[in-house]
């Protein structure tokens, strides 16, 4: 069979075994979602023809899948869109790096590419709107560049909180026995979100001599952080927690809160610690081994444009890494942006050993 017949068969497997699952699930078990993320895989696209581009992404949740299916539809693109977990979608695309199925991959922040990268997953390619983009976001050998800047957003729900006994900052959630019990210590960690927590956290205390990198200080604070914390059970929204009350304190990514918050009917109060609040900026790039090499950087340049970039930032209240889109943002986001303060993260140390405190923390601590 030629590699084309085995991607599609590959999809439809993969599909199958969603429905399956699906099938055998709760009907009132809710998707989890991180950031713009779906957590669970699922398939979308015009069709399971040929010639149809294989797009992962962990970009595709609250609508954004079937807004770009469509929208590249109408730009001539047959796409179909594959999503999961930003480390579940790069833990695939290494798994298959023999035998790729994906054409594109998008919505990974820099961590997971640079692994990517290092895994000779990616081939290089700059796309029309490189130079459109804020400095510093794309990566300097044009493996990948930025689409959409999220901010993790620390927040509490003033129904349950009153903000004089709100927290100040992970660390004070970590070492005040009043916040037991009462918020979001994300456990799943195959998603960008909760990844990108631990980097927060554990980045603060960077030490050369230390295990992994971080002193024993960092290592009994995240320890302490998620014994006192609330964990999300699997399939649950996180937000369904924080509105209920069950664990009023958590992290909110700025991409998708404005559609939380209608969702839910609930709105969070924003926590700007000191030391600043996490930031990623979701990529994409082209994987190496595609067949279309030719058709995917031509949705690279499309999918990338300040147009498209533009019209997409007003439709999910997004952020935009290309500054020519940035007239289009929306009022909300614009002010979410404007109070954070970023947290200063080597992120060159962190992606070296985010997968050992990951391991250290699956065996050790949970």
């Amino acid at each position: 069979m030629e590699t084309r017949g085995w991607k599609q068969l590959f999809l439809l497997f993969g599909l199958a075994a969603v429905l399956f699952l699906a099938a055998c699930g709760s009907s009132g078990e809710a998707e989890e979602t991180e950031g713009t993320a779906s957590e669970s895989e699922e398939t979308s696209g015009a069709g399971n023809s040929d010639d149809a581009l294989i797009v992962y992404t962990n970009s595709n949740s609250d609508g954004r899948g079937e807004w770009i299916v469509e929208e590249a539809e109408k730009a001539g693109f047959n796409i179909e869109i594959v999503g999961a977990g930003g480390g579940d979608v790069t833990n695939r695309l290494i798994s298959e790096k023999a035998n790729p199925v994906a054409d594109v991959v998008f919505g990974l922040n820099h961590m997971f590419f640079e692994q990517l990268q290092a895994e000779d997953i990616l081939i290089p390619y700059a796309p029309a709107w490189a130079d459109e983009v804020e400095e510093g976001i794309n990566d300097a050998d044009s493996y990948y560049h930025g689409l959409v800047k999220q901010a993790l957003i620390l927040s509490y729900n003033p129904e349950f909180v009153k903000e004089a006994d709100a927290p100040e900052s992970y660390l004070e959630l970590a070492n005040d026995e009043a916040f037991k019990g009462i918020y979001q210590a994300r456990d799943d960690l195959g998603s960008a979100t909760a990844k990108v927590i631990v980097a927060s956290i554990l980045a603060q205390f960077a030490d050369p001599e230390g295990e992994l990198g971080i002193s024993d200080e960092g290592w009994e604070t995240i320890e302490r952080y998620y014994a006192n914390g609330v964990q999300i059970p699997e399939g649950e929204d996180y937000f369904t927690m924080f509105a209920s009350g069950d664990a009023p304190i958590g992290t909110m990514i700025s991409g998708e809160l404005a559609a939380k918050m209608e969702q839910y009917d609930t709105e969070p109060a924003f926590i700007h610690p000191e030391v600043g609040t996490p930031q990623v900026v979701e990529s994409i790039a082209i994987v190496n081994g595609t067949e279309q090499e030719e058709k995917a950087q031509e949705f690279v340049d499309w999918f990338g444009s300040s147009d498209v970039q533009g019209a997409f930032a007003a439709e999910f209240n997004a952020m935009p890494a290309n500054k020519e889109a940035e007239g289009q943002i929306t009022d909300f986001q614009s002010e979410i942006f404007a109070d954070v303060k970023p947290q200063e993260i080597d992120w060159e140390f962190v992606t070296e050993n985010i997968d050992a405190w990951v391991e250290k923390l699956e065996l050790e601590i949970f």
